[in-house]
C-alpha cells in the first residue's frame, strides 16, 4: 500500500552573507517530535489541493516572511519522512527550493499571534553555517544534519538533480 504523505513546499533563503533564514516550530507542528523542544526549519509548508508546488512556495513565504518571489528558484532538495508526526498522514514530503534575497526583517502577511495559533512558528532567525555546525542547544534542525547539505549547497553550488536527504 502506498503511504499517504504530506507534500510540502520549503524555501532555502540565503542573504549576500550566506545566511540561512529559517523559522522555529514547536510541537505539534509535525516536523516537531514530541521529545524535542523546538525545530529551526526553512519557511514554507503544506501544498494546497490545487495548487502547484512554486504556487504553494509563492504563498507560503508571502504569508509568513512577506518575502515575495517571480522568479521559478531551482529545486536543490528533496525529503521524505515516514513519521507518525503528521496527523492524517504516513509522513511528510519535503521540496525545497533555493532563494537568494537581500537581508530582511521577516514580516509576513499572517501576524505573529496567527503564525503561533496557525503554524506553531515561533521565532524566525538568520543563521551562518558556524552556528548550525556548533549548536550545542535543546531544539532539533530539519533536515537533522542541516549542516551538510548546506555546506555542500554552498560550496558547490546548485546540484543539477534535487540532492536526497535524511531525517
Amino acid at each position: 500500500m502506498t503511504p499517504n504523505m504530506r507534500r510540502s513546499v520549503r524555501a532555502i533563503v540565503l542573504d549576500d552573507e550566506d545566511r540561512i533564514l529559517l523559522c522555529r516550530f514547536v510541537f505539534p507542528h509535525p516536523a516537531v517530535p514530541g521529545h524535542a523542544e523546538g525545530v529551526w526549519a526553512a519557511p514554507g509548508g503544506g501544498i494546497e489541493p490545487g495548487e502547484d508546488p512554486l504556487t504553494a512556495l509563492r504563498r507560503e513565504l508571502r504569508e509568513e516572511t512577506g518575502l515575495t518571489i517571480t522568479v521559478n528558484p531551482p529545486h536543490v532538495w528533496h525529503q521524505e519522512v515516514v513519521t507518525d508526526h503528521a496527523p492524517g498522514f504516513d509522513g511528510i514530503i519535503n521540496d525545497y527550493f533555493l532563494i537568494r534575497a537581500s537581508h530582511f526583517q521577516p514580516r509576513g502577511e499572517m501576524s505573529d499571534d496567527q503564525l503561533a495559533a496557525e503554524e506553531n512558528l515561533t521565532a524566525f532567525r538568520w543563521w551562518q553555517l558556524s552556528e548550525i555546525v556548533s549548536y550545542t542547544g535543546h531544539d532539533l534542525f530539519s533536515p537533522r544534519d542541516l549542516a551538510t547539505p548546506l555546506t555542500a549547497l554552498l560550496t558547490t553550488g546548485t546540484p543539477p538533480h534535487p540532492v536526497q536527504l535524511g531525517i
